[in-house]
């Protein structure tokens, strides 16, 4: 008769706990992902895409390959990123291992006294151990065993839980390759950066030598009584003024050197390169493909994607935490209150298997909480998610756009730098007929200069809109 009361109780606690747990006391909002993108650019169907060529193809320059190379061995920023990679590996061990049972060997020994006026206490009093010796006051006790525990994954919150550090580690890698190909590109910027200032700088140097030579020019006006001291003044403030300019330029190819050797992870040295004919670089030709192709190519959409499914399976392993738990444990070993009676079979054999079901039934606040904090993650992933395809294709437009309008603006300040060298020569002929003032010989010289500095600074501008296009398309990591 016991044994079915018993048997009715824990059914009556059974199905009270599934009640409980079937009951979800939240609704939640499942979003979705909107991934739709314009069908191309600027009306073009062609599928062929740069961001397929390896960067080493990409970038021919063999100095700028070799800074490439080493940076992605040395750089520090990468290196730490693939150690998260090998954190995020071993907790998809970790989270591996708590879904199989666990099992521990172990022993113990100690002794006890036990109350007489307890149960136990009176009832050892009564018995014996030995004919006519009742048990000892201080009892030892000696065990061995193996000890074993098994949470039960019904609701598969457990396997869940790995599925999401699987997840996790996949956006990881495809974070590792989003800094790769950042790296890469901005490596391959500064590069074309310390080229054009080593132009620049031999532009400044080539018109110290122009000046020099006006000065003296002047000087010879000046001695002849055809022009004051004032010209002479003013162009060897001209003279000092670009000389200063050359140190500025210096300091700044300092810089943009030791900002490479930080990218390749090492100490200040010169970074080899070649800046001869910079200007007569010819840009690649770009291919955009289609902007459905962002969605495989760029590594931060994949993250995104990645990290929506684990926002996703969040929500699945928090809804679980409704539902009850079962729990398995079991013993086998030995155990004595002396030591040498442990090999005494079966009078020192123990054992031991129970099973524990448990769920919440009042007071839920903390997992309703925990569930719906999960769901908030999620529709901030799905935002991210979107906003990251939105990025990509903007950042594409923009830098198809720019590469179209650099290579006019490129040919107009060609044009201008040929004009302007054409009128100096003008000028100092027309000076020395006394046809023109000094003014305009030194506003020529001044103009000439700052075309030429901006006509490399447009060259540069188009090297880094290749360099930031074949970024844009998602090339460079692979």
């Amino acid at each position: 008769m016991s044994n079915k009361i018993t048997y009715k109780w824990l059914g009556f606690i059974f199905l009270t706990l599934s009640f409980s747990a079937c009951v979800v006391p939240v609704t939640l909002i499942d979003k979705k992902a909107n991934t739709s993108v314009p069908a191309s650019y600027n009306n073009s169907q062609d599928s062929t895409n740069t961001a397929k060529v390896k960067w080493k193809d990409y970038f021919t320059d063999p100095n700028l390959s070799a800074l490439i190379d080493v940076a992605l061995q040395n750089n520090q920023e990468l290196n730490i990123t693939l150690q998260e990679i090998e954190i995020a590996r071993n907790e998809i061990q970790s989270r591996k291992g708590e879904y199989l049972p666990f099992v521990n060997l172990g022993g113990g020994a100690g002794a006890e006294k036990v109350s007489r006026y307890t149960s136990q206490g009176a009832s050892d009093a009564m018995s014996e151990i030995k004919p006519g010796k009742e048990t000892p006051d201080i009892l030892p006790n000696t065990y061995f065993g193996a000890f074993a525990h098994w949470e039960v994954d019904i609701w598969h919150k457990l396997r869940n839980a790995r599925k999401v550090a699987v997840t996790n580690y996949l956006a990881s890698t495809e974070g590792k390759n989003f800094l790769v190909t950042n790296l890469v590109a901005e490596i391959a910027r500064s590069y074309y950066e310390l080229m054009a200032l080593d132009n620049h700088l031999e532009i400044i140097q080539k018109n110290i030598v122009i000046l020099n030579n006006a000065l003296a020019i002047i000087k010879q006006e000046k001695d002849a009584a055809k022009v004051t001291e004032l010209a002479v003044r003013r162009f060897e403030a001209e003279v000092f003024k670009t000389k200063s300019l050359q140190y500025e330029i210096q300091q700044k190819v300092v810089e943009t050197e030791n900002r490479i050797n930080f990218l390749v992870g090492r100490y200040p040295q010169p970074v080899q390169r070649s800046s001869q004919g910079f200007n007569e670089l010819v840009p690649h030709k770009i291919y955009a493909g289609l902007p459905s192709q962002l969605l495989e190519n760029r590594p931060d959409i994949k993250q995104a994607e990645l990290k929506l499914v684990a926002a996703k399976l969040d929500i699945s392993v928090a809804k679980a935490n409704f539902y009850p738990s079962l729990g398995l444990s079991a013993s086998l070993g030995f155990r004595s209150y002396n030591p040498l009676y442990l090999a005494n079979l079966p009078e020192a054999l123990m054992s031991s298997l129970a099973g524990d079901l448990a769920g919440p039934l009042i007071n839920k606040n903390a997992i309703i909480a925990t569930y719906k904090s999960a769901n908030s993650k999620q529709i901030q992933a799905v935002y991210d998610f979107e906003r990251t395809i939105l990025n990509a294709y903007i950042e594409v437009s923009n830098q198809l756009s720019n590469i179209d309008n650099l290579e006019k603006k490129y040919n107009m300040k060609n044009n201008q730098v040929q004009a302007l060298t054409q009128s100096t020569d003008i000028s100092l002929k027309l000076f020395k007929s006394a046809r023109a003032d000094y003014m305009e010989v030194l506003l020529t010289q001044r103009d000439v200069l700052e075309s030429r500095m901006e006509l490399v600074e447009t060259k540069m501008m188009q090297m880094n809109a290749l360099v930031n296009t074949y970024r844009a398309l998602g090339g460079g990591w692979n």
